[in-house]
């Protein structure tokens, strides 16, 4: 009895076979899970049907052309009895069955009949002669035969079944008198000659299954030489962390796998460069900012009610306040180097920068500012951060450069570079540090000691970013040159990589 509530079940229980059907289809569908094994199976498979088709087209030509070697043979054969019969000529006193005996046994004699092959002779209506060489059966005694080819009026080509197999004749009456009085018959046993075909079919067979196996160790090796920068790759993805980025794939050879794995090394570097600025962004700001808001806390902790006290108060917590957004400033801008909007690229002319540059370190201090050389061209670069740059040296040599002694600035365009330089004739820099001089909060053990320690730094940050680089000149007492260099052409992506 059915109830109204179970009108449902059919369509469930209807639901369940396909359900059902789907997963043993997949379970039944053997896809293999590697890459290594998919690329095998593959190319075994490409190299088994290809196996398969030589073999099969090679043994298809082979009987086609035995084929046509049967019937050019047998019409050679008889080709030949014809040619051969007009050169006997009839005696007087001899009859035409006599006539055609002596032509069979003299053409007999003469020809010798290729491998498993046959000629027979019937004169009378019955057999006469046959070829010497050994044949698996004796067509002559076979009674079938014999009547079928005895009596033959006409040329007749054909088949027949023996017990060694087919066999292949060409049957030619000899007509004297105008009636037959013998007929040649030229046969080849198709099956015995088709066995040397055979034999040369499976030495082909066997060739083939040698290639397949050595194509498949071949394939094998090759999936292993695809596969294993992938395994490479992936280990290596695996094994990256927030704070290990040394891992890396090795590149062998120049082909795709290579490009990937050289593509995947260059991300890592930039991951890592990225991490790298990340992590000493948030290192340097800790340790610079920690001692200006050291220094506004405590004094905002011993803040009272005197209005001198507060206003001095005040003052000094701005004046650290204005230092920490110079530090912040900066530091934001070196984190910002390796971005690709850090330079806005465009043609600059190298004597009007000059003369800005001039004009613009003319307002830093009141000192004698000279122009030793005006280059003369155009570059290509970024007008506001190569002025920055030379600021900031400008800057340096305003209060690390002598009291009162005069700056130098200069230009000049050659050998494919723009340099811009700054000198001035302060106390110099000892030798022993003008290679960490660049570094960040890096000072030196003179009088340029002022600051956070980043303009250096920040100049060799717009320098790089130009492909160029800063130069530094000098020696204890004899003052300092710093010279901006940049190429006059920025490379292209392309000329980058």
């Amino acid at each position: 009895m059915t109830t109204a509530g179970s009108t449902s079940a059919p369509d469930a229980v209807g639901e369940r076979p396909p359900a059902r059907l789907r997963a043993a289809l997949e379970r039944a569908r053997w896809v293999p899970s590697s890459l290594r094994a998919r690329i095998v199976a593959w190319i075994i498979g490409i190299l088994t049907l290809t196996v398969v088709a030589f073999v099969v087209v090679t043994y298809q030509v082979l009987l086609v052309r035995l084929d046509q070697r049967i019937g050019v043979e047998l019409d050679q054969e008889a080709s030949e009895l014809r040619r051969f019969a007009p050169t006997i000529e009839r005696g007087p006193a001899e009859t035409s069955e006599q006539h055609v005996s002596r032509v069979f046994r003299q053409f007999l004699r003469r020809n010798v009949p290729g491998q498993h092959e046959a000629l027979i002779t019937f004169v009378g209506g019955a057999p006469f002669l046959r070829s010497s060489p050994i044949v698996p059966y004796r067509l002559d005694r076979d009674p079938a035969i014999v009547e079928r080819w005895a009596l033959l009026e006409q040329a007749e080509r054909g088949t027949v079944a023996t017990p060694a197999g087919r066999v292949e004749y060409l049957a030619v009456p000899l007509r004297a008198d105008g009636r037959t009085d013998g007929v040649f018959v030229a046969a080849i046993f198709r099956d015995r000659a088709k066995d040397d075909s055979d034999s040369a079919i499976l030495a082909a067979a066997a060739v083939a299954i040698a290639v397949l196996l050595l194509g498949s160790l071949l394939a094998w090796r090759l999936a292993d030489r695809i596969v294993r920068p992938v395994t490479a790759l992936t280990r290596t993805a695996r094994s990256i962390s927030e704070t290990d980025f040394s891992n890396r794939i090795p590149v062998e050879g120049r082909d795709e796998v290579a490009q990937l794995a050289s593509t995947f090394n260059s991300m890592l570097d930039r991951l890592e460069g990225a991490f790298a600025s990340q992590r000493q962004f948030a290192d340097d700001a800790g340790h610079e900012l920690r001692t200006p808001l050291t220094i506004v806390r405590g004094h905002l902790e011993l803040l009272d009610d005197d209005p001198e006290e507060r206003r001095e108060t005040l003052a000094l917590v701005t004046d650290e306040l204005d230092r920490m957004s110079r530090i912040v400033d900066d530091l934001l801008l070196l984190a910002r180097r390796e971005e690709s909007d850090f330079l806005v690229l465009g043609t600059v002319e190298v004597g009007a920068l000059t003369d800005e540059l001039v004009a613009k370190a003319g307002a830093l201090a009141t000192r004698e500012w000279q122009v030793e050389e005006r280059g003369r061209g155009v570059i290509v670069a970024d007008r506001q951060r190569l002025t920055q740059a030379v600021a900031q040296l400008a800057s340096n040599a305003v209060r690390h450069g002598g009291g009162s002694g005069p700056i130098a600035l200069g230009s000049r365009v050659e050998r494919g570079e723009a340099r811009f330089w700054v000198r001035d004739q302060g106390p110099g820099i000892p030798a022993h540090e003008q290679q960490t001089i660049f570094e960040r909060f890096r000072r030196t053990g003179q009088s340029r000691g002022e600051g956070a320690g980043l303009g250096l730094a920040i100049v060799k940050a717009i320098a790089e970013a130009h492909h160029g680089r800063v130069e530094l000149d000098s020696a204890p007492s004899a003052g300092a040159t710093f010279t901006v260099v940049v190429p006059v052409d920025q490379p292209t992506e392309r000329t980058r990589a």
